[in-house]
């Protein structure tokens, strides 16, 4: 399907990258020492580099470096990258200075390594987008049905030329007098389906919920199978592309045929081993910052030093979410955060920035109320109205809530309104659907990222 090709320029730029770091090494040797590296340095420097490699490139994929939608050529892209050159350099200056034994001179080589990986990427990072933009052919997409999920995709791929994806047409039998469609052709007559999709060279038809009620569109798409098309429901494109579930273009089969919870046991087991394991070892390494934490929200202002408040756990129960106080108690109605909220104090700012505020929540997970990875837990008397308003809000319970999840490191702030609710919930079911090891493992180390960098809290 045309998405996978995403995932080939992501591979793309993995391996690009890769080459990158041991040309960067091969040159580094070759302005220290003078000579061909591989005739007597090489083989020392090789594999100690070869683990700082590793590390930087984790720390490339938590900065957002394989995300395409960033990685173009922008001042948020050179700014990630200084960010992501600056933590490479420290986390390679911690390891030779964690292993003194290795017979080489890692500091002047390291501080040469970052330099000239640095011009390196740069450069090949502008030839990757400028064949991106130019010369890497587009994989035309044609949609039947047309719905909110339509326009959104249309926009999307509009906005974001460089993935490659373009919409050549929608074909529904309604009247589509829509703004922001940007100029996208639009056919009414199923009978000529098959001529369309040939003369617009289609590579995937996405199929939206309207499909399913139309005999007449089944026998026209099923006679279109020789073409070599691939055909997908849009809820399954759309997830592969945004990361989130459409809401609006599910039902209950959805559910049934997609969750498969009892595939999911002995994840959820493990999962809660190592929720276990990781809450004891947070709460070793932070509890002596427990009492500075403590003092300090003492200090700037009245009130206690934890904050609980009642949430929606697993299966609709209540718990009480224990936080460290970041707000005025005075005149508090308690009604949820905004940006620059007044609320918030000096102090409090600065651990919702990084997510310091949320350390005591190792208490819910070892009760077993909570766990590391999971949607957010909301209160039960906006849980209560947005089940009303919102299709399957309450299945966002249906696994232990956590203290970061995906919808948190996907880098947006979400106000309390209903659409940002709804996207919320989006990102809650792809990770309930997706949950797996290394799912989670992604949604930690850009969690450590946000709390390395800081990004505003929001408003959970």
């Amino acid at each position: 399907m045309s998405y996978y090709s995403l995932e080939t320029k992501k591979y793309i730029l993995l391996f690009g990258d890769i080459i990158i770091l041991y040309a960067s090494l091969y040159l580094t040797l070759l302005l220290r020492y003078r000579t061909d590296p591989l005739d007597g340095h090489w083989g020392s420097h090789f594999w100690p580099f070869t683990a700082i490699f590793f590390l930087w490139l984790v720390i490339f994929y938590i900065s957002n470096l394989y995300d395409l939608t960033t990685a173009i050529n922008n001042a948020k892209f050179y700014s990630l990258t200084a960010k992501a050159l600056f933590f490479a350099f420290l986390l390679g200056t911690t390891f030779f200075y964690l292993n003194p034994q290795l017979n080489i001179a890692p500091k002047r080589n390291l501080l040469i390594d970052i330099v000239v990986t640095a011009a390196l990427f740069l450069v090949w990072r502008q030839l990757f987008n400028k064949t991106l933009k130019s010369y890497l052919p587009q994989n035309k997409v044609a949609i039947i049905g047309f719905n909110e999920q339509t326009k959104e995709l249309i926009k999307y791929f509009n906005d974001n030329p460089h993935l490659g994806l373009k919409i050549s047409f929608i074909l529904s039998s309604q009247d589509i007098y829509e703004k922001g469609l940007y100029n996208v052709k639009h056919f009414k007559d199923i009978s000529k389906i098959k001529e369309c999709l040939s003369q617009e060279n289609i590579s995937t038809v996405i199929l939206t919920d309207d499909v399913h009620a139309s005999d007449e569109i089944r026998s026209s798409l099923f006679n279109c199978i020789n073409l070599g098309i691939n055909f997908v429901s849009l809820p399954h494109f759309y997830e592969k592309i945004t990361g989130r579930v459409p809401v609006e273009s599910i039902n209950q089969m959805w559910f049934l045929e997609n969750l498969h919870e009892g595939g999911k046991l002995w994840f959820d087991k493990l999962k809660r081993l190592y929720d276990i394991i990781m809450a004891f070892f947070i709460l070793a390494v932070t509890g002596l910052f427990w009492l500075i934490i403590a003092a300090v929200i003492k200090i700037e202002s009245r009130g206690p030093v934890f904050y609980r408040q009642e949430r929606i756990g697993k299966g609709n129960k209540i718990i009480y979410l224990i936080k460290f106080r970041s707000m005025v108690e005075e005149g508090n109605s308690r009604r949820p955060t905004v940006p620059n909220d007044p609320r918030v104090t000096n102090f409090g700012r600065f651990l919702r920035k990084t997510r310091a505020d949320e350390i005591p929540q190792v208490i819910n997970i070892i009760k077993g109320e909570m766990s590391i990875i999971g949607p957010r837990p909301e209160r039960p008397e906006l849980a209560e109205r947005l089940q009303a308003e919102i299709p399957f809000y309450n299945e966002r319970s249906l696994v232990l809530p956590g203290i970061s999840g995906w919808d948190q490191v996907c880098g947006e702030y979400h106000s309390p309104s209903k659409e940002d609710t709804i996207k919320k919930l989006q990102y809650d079911l792809y990770y309930i659907k997706n949950r797996s090891l290394f799912l989670d493992l992604v949604i930690i180390l850009k969690t450590v990222r946000t709390v390395l960098l800081g990004r505003e809290a929001s408003n959970s």
